[in-house]
């Protein structure tokens, strides 16, 4: 949820901002409508130039050099726009009202823009073609606005994607648009040749691009094409009015580019630009508007870098390393600030003097991370991990508190405590992490834990003391879930990423397994003819984990993920360690975790994923492979919504959960329906697995156990994007079972309901 914490934020400081009702013009629409006749598309002159451009389609420069660089200045602004006189008044601005001095104008002259954040970068990057490497530096950096959260800072960089618009589809907030410059575009846009004209010195010819249907996820612009060469000089991007995005009213982006030759191209200039509101998208609603500005200079190539460039250490925004002079910026920076942008560093200073506003930073940062601020180093949380309920422990209370000197922090140690109503009995559990080395993120981490955990609920397992597990600690369930296990664990690890996105892990772990509700649920086994209720377990778990093209904000021990399309791989293997501690079992497993989104064109996103695992040895239940259920009445990712706790057990297993999310493309052909902006998605989701005699005959538990020897399916759809306004976070499934409908306490058809935080 990073992606809504600067327009959260803006609600936090600013309360107001959302209820005034004044007209909005930083993203205009321009007349759609038109006069001339529709052109069929091989009559159309703009088909000709656009062929050619298409024979003609060039790569992106960088990757047809041996190596690279080139210098990058990016400036973000985020601003409230459309503040008028009576809403400068109100009485939640006292202490406060000296920020609006530092106001903009806008066009009509009644209205004001008040800048809330600014934020200037240079960086220098570095590539090679041949193997692939990538490094970008950051030089320098310089922040107004809650610069002491760097999480701010890079979720307003991370709002913006780079595009190619050579690319058939582009990727705006994981979102799939159609190019206006794609083979397949006359199925979506109407396209006119307009006047020539000249770009940069460059004679163009300059096509106009409008949508077929306004009401989905549609472009207009202007693409100016290179009357020479056929390559794209400058394109503008702006989404239609009825856009149905969460949070955005709408979005434009003005690209230019530097043709050097008749087969690349390179980027030169970038202007993006981003209004986002929570209540409403109608032109009266306020709003936050983000603007980034990005100039690409300093090409070079063929340098023969050295890779010591490749391998130095990552600096993060806020390392005094890269806090420059003012007398630096005014030489490196590419454009002069405006009189406008030169104020928030005035304004944000005043502002950090105000104690309402301190109050409202502290707030936010609370939300956001769940974590509240106590002393200068210790927060306590996670304020969201407070209240369960399960059917052993009854209703649950956890307590918990973390150091947090700063947000790259190289050490931090967490602690919580838990009690249940029900058994009157006290958990707890403390974890203490350290990194050595940000670039290659070499961390090692100990801790130990007590308490009650549903086991059954996730197959590839995070071995991490303080994960939650939402199945033992939600509030609302469906049936009975006494299924728990009283879990007494040790455990230590290592961690390095060698290549960035490329984490190895070794985890050594000493635990005891035992039924915490044993009249109901028995976790009994046989050992040498023995029967034993609680199980000794050593192991040692090693894994690859794989996240190309992933994103983060931090470079200390914690890090924040943003929204990305980059896929996950996970390869594990375990490996038990009997008479390790007066550990039982000896045993190996083997597992893969696949997970992948995928942008289908215009026809929405697709999340595939994808788990397979064998036990190469007969083990007891508390270390089986259980088919992940979930008896909750909410949504959890990677599980089967209608298959209980513990209903289906596996040595070797292979599952497969496909969602497709239309973005509402069919409900926006309904009349009416289409009002509501709903969005439609489908699901399946299969599990296959077998369980051998003799996993069976080592158990003495009162469940039936069984392996889905035929594959095991359900399926449904849901509806998302429930809400008002742009505030529609509200997601419901309708999930039916499709076999195994014999099984005791099956479950033909359930509904889910959770939310989702993103675009």
């Amino acid at each position: 949820m990073n992606f809504i914490r600067i327009i959260f934020l803006s609600i936090v400081l600013f309360p107001a901002v959302f209820t005034s009702q004044i007209k909005e013009k930083s993203i205009e629409e321009i007349d759609l409508k038109s006069t001339k006749k529709k052109l069929k598309k091989k009559e159309n002159p703009a088909y000709e130039i656009l062929q050619e451009v298409w024979k003609r389609k060039k790569s992106n420069g960088l990757s047809q050099f041996k190596d690279y660089q080139f210098d990058e200045y990016e400036k973000i602004e985020v601003d409230v726009a459309n503040i008028d006189s009576a809403f400068t008044k109100k009485k939640i601005f006292k202490d406060l009202d000296f920020v609006f001095q530092y106001a903009d104008s806008t066009e009509n002259g009644k209205n004001l823009t008040l800048p809330l954040y600014f934020n200037e970068s240079i960086y220098k990057n570095f590539g090679k073609s041949d193997p692939k490497k990538q490094k970008r530096d950051i030089i320098a950096n310089k922040s107004s606005g809650f610069s002491s959260n760097e999480v701010v800072a890079n979720t307003a960089k991370n709002l913006y994607k780079e595009i190619n618009i050579y690319d058939n589809i582009l990727n705006f907030f994981n979102i799939g648009f159609t190019s206006p410059i794609a083979k397949d575009g006359f199925g979506s846009y109407e396209y006119q040749l307009l006047n020539d004209e000249n770009v940069s010195g460059t004679d163009c010819y300059k096509i106009r691009y409008t949508p077929k249907r306004k009401d989905v996820l549609s472009l207009y612009g202007m693409v100016y094409i290179s009357k020479q060469n056929y390559a794209v000089v400058r394109a503008t991007i702006k989404s239609s009015r009825n856009i149905n995005v969460n949070f955005v009213n709408g979005f434009y982006n003005e690209l230019e580019f530097y043709n050097p030759n008749d087969s690349i191209f390179l980027p030169r200039k970038n202007y993006q630009e981003i209004q986002m509101s929570i209540f409403g998208k109608n032109d009266k609603s306020k709003s936050i508007l983000a603007k980034r500005s990005t100039f690409f200079s300093k090409y070079s190539f063929d340098q023969n870098l050295n890779d010591d460039i490749f391998e130095r250490e990552t600096q993060s925004l806020s390392d005094e390393s890269v806090q420059k002079s003012d007398d630096y910026w005014e030489l490196e920076r590419k454009e002069p600030l405006s009189k406008s942008e030169q104020n928030i560093y005035k304004m944000i200073d005043e502002l950090n003097k105000v104690p309402k506003f301190k109050k409202a930073v502290k707030v936010y940062e609370t939300l956001a991370s769940g974590y509240f601020n106590v002393f200068d180093a210790i927060d306590i949380g996670d304020v969201y991990s407070t209240v369960g309920f399960n059917d052993v422990e009854g209703f649950r209370l956890r307590l918990g508190a973390r150091t947090y000197f700063s947000p790259n922090d190289m050490w931090r140690a967490a602690f919580y405590t838990a009690y249940g109503f029900k058994d009157k009995q006290l958990k707890y559990g403390l974890e203490a992490r350290k990194m050595f080395d940000r670039t290659n993120r070499f961390t090692i981490g100990a801790g130990t834990r007590r308490d009650v955990m549903q086991l059954g609920a996730q197959l590839t397992t995070d071995e991490g003391i303080m994960t939650r597990s939402f199945a033992s600690s939600g509030v609302l369930n469906s049936g009975n879930n006494f299924n728990l296990s009283s879990v007494n664990q040790t455990s230590a690890f290592t961690a390095i990423d060698p290549l960035k996105n490329f984490t190895l892990r070794l985890d050594a772990t000493y635990q005891t397994i035992k039924s915490a509700n044993p009249d109901k649920f028995s976790l009994d086994y046989y050992k040498n003819g023995e029967l034993f209720s609680e199980i000794t377990d050593s192991k040692l778990a090693f894994s690859v984990t794989a996240r190309p093209g992933a994103k983060f904000s931090q470079y200390g021990v914690d890090r924040y993920e943003h929204s990305t399309l980059a896929p996950t791989l996970v390869l594990k293997y375990t490996q038990g360690l009997k008479g390790v501690f007066n550990s039982d079992f000896n045993y190996s497993k083997l597992q893969f975790y696949y997970f992948q989104p995928i942008l289908l064109k215009s026809f929405g996103r697709l999340l595939l994923n994808v788990e397979a695992g064998k036990n190469f040895s007969s083990i007891p239940l508390a270390l089986q492979n259980v088919l992940p259920g979930n008896q909750s009445y909410s949504l959890i990712p990677n599980t089967f919504a209608l298959l209980n706790y513990y209903e289906f057990v596996a040595d070797e297993y292979a599952t497969f959960h496909a969602e497709h999310h239309f973005n509402g493309k069919l409900l926006s052909y309904i009349p009416l329906i289409k009002k509501l902006k709903l969005r439609e998605l489908v699901f399946y989701r299969t599990a296959v697995g077998s369980l051998s005699d003799a996993s069976k005959n080592i158990n003495a538990t009162n469940l039936t156990l069984s392996a889905p020897n035929k594959p095991y399916y359900e399926y449904g759809f849901g509806i998302e994007n429930i809400g008002f306004g742009n505030l529609r976070l509200l997601r419901i499934d309708f999930n039916w079972r499709g076999n195994y409908l014999e099984n005791t306490d099956a479950r033909k058809f359930g509904v889910k309901v959770g939310f989702q935080y993103n675009f």
